[in-house]
């Protein structure tokens, strides 16, 4: 039988609001939400004084007035989050390659391999926190446990700058106690739905037989959520989403010599791989391009962009840019590729990084062709300026 795996959830704690306090220590120990106040806002996140008085997430701003009348409302400042939160991640990766992050205040690390057992991987983690303080001067919660639901859970149970491990001999004892919506997949409606089988505990629900669990959830999320009681789950930790890449490219049965056929070559690239950031509510801070002529030489070339993108027109200009650099030499072009990497969850950039409005209108344009293309087809919409016939060499 394998050794069991050993994975680290980390959770930065109140992220947004302990960056604030940090960079203005007068805010200690008082109330902060980051948010706008008001009729139409809403709580971001805040501080664990805040959450003494009911104040949560994604709490319309009019209810955390009522309940915090005295909180000190702070707008968000992505930058600085962001900034922030790409350190750690470095931390976090000179500890173990497979680092996955869930959001920009959260990962799970896999230590299997790493740490020789349980014990050695609770001083690692410990190294990890303190480095995290040493170099933020911010606290983190950790969990270490057999696997990422179980991690996750842990990390959970003694916040702030808690660290809790659950060995392999402890996770029914630590599990089945705790309320059935500790369980991913089970929210109001799920809990609903379990309702008549009279169940509060995960532990109460781990004795439901499959059948019974089966007829008031269904097939797929009853096996799912027997599995999860039971302490199961066996989804491994996958790189982060940074060190992957998303890219196109196609190989050319004639060799392209105008440059007006490689343009409209590089635009259609530039299509593609903004339409599969926009699916994936990615942004991309890196162009690449790769050519390759006729002789079989190739070239790749790539510039990191001063604001990341989910549009066609900055990855097309870069590669416009990019190919100029390429020294063909009178030989045509045989495959041409384009790729972006160092991706970002587009909720994690502030917007006004973007161009304002007119960056907007363009995502705006570009989804509706998105949607159309997936409704129609994917030649449904085409840009104008590939219909043009190419004009001359390069």
């Amino acid at each position: 039988m394998p050794p069991p795996r050993i994975i680290l959830h980390l959770d930065m704690d109140a992220f947004y609001a302990s960056v604030e306090v940090r960079d203005d220590p007068s805010l200690r120990g008082k109330p902060v939400i980051i948010g706008h106040p008001g009729r139409r806002g809403v709580v971001a996140t805040c501080s664990y004084e805040a959450r003494r008085f009911g104040v949560h997430s994604a709490m319309p701003s009019v209810v955390a007035e009522r309940r915090c009348p005295d909180a000190i409302w702070l707008p968000a400042r992505m930058t600085e989050y962001v900034a922030v939160s790409r350190r750690i991640r470095e931390i976090l990766r000179e500890a173990s390659p497979l680092v996955e992050p869930l959001s920009i205040d959260e990962a799970f690390l896999d230590l299997t391999g790493i740490a020789r057992d349980f014990d050695h991987a609770t001083d690692l983690t410990q190294q990890i926190k303190d480095q995290i303080r040493q170099q933020e001067q911010l606290a983190c919660s950790t969990g270490i446990a057999p696997n990422k639901f179980l991690a996750k859970i842990a990390s959970d149970l003694e916040k702030p700058d808690g660290r809790v491990v659950v060995r392999p001999e402890e996770i029914l004892t630590m599990l089945w106690p705790l309320p059935i919506k500790r369980l991913w997949g089970v929210g109001p409606s799920t809990a609903e739905k379990l309702r008549p089988l009279r169940v509060r505990t995960i532990g109460e629900l781990a004795a439901v037989p499959l059948e019974r669990l089966r007829h008031a959830v269904g097939t797929h999320l009853a096996m799912r959520l027997s599995a999860l009681a039971q302490g199961k789950d066996d989804r491994p930790v996958t790189v982060d989403r940074e060190s992957r890449s998303i890219s196109e490219e196609r190989t050319y049965t004639d060799d392209l010599h105008e440059i007006g056929a490689i343009h409209a070559a590089l635009l259609a690239r530039s299509d593609g791989v903004a339409a599969q950031l926009r699916r994936e509510e990615l942004v991309a801070r890196t162009v690449q391009i790769k050519v390759r002529a006729g002789d079989f030489t190739t070239w790749t070339r790539a510039h990191t962009l001063t604001e990341a993108t989910d549009l066609a027109e900055p990855l097309f200009e870069t590669a416009c840019r990019l190919f100029e650099s390429v020294p063909l030499a009178g030989r045509g072009v045989r495959l041409l590729g384009l790729g972006v990497r160092g991706l970002d969850p587009r909720e994690t950039i502030q917007p006004g990084l973007f161009s304002g409005d007119e960056d907007d209108h363009a995502r705006t344009i570009a989804r509706v062709g998105d949607e159309l293309r997936e409704r129609i087809g994917r030649r449904s919409v085409t840009r104008a300026r590939l219909l043009r016939k190419p004009d001359r060499k390069p």
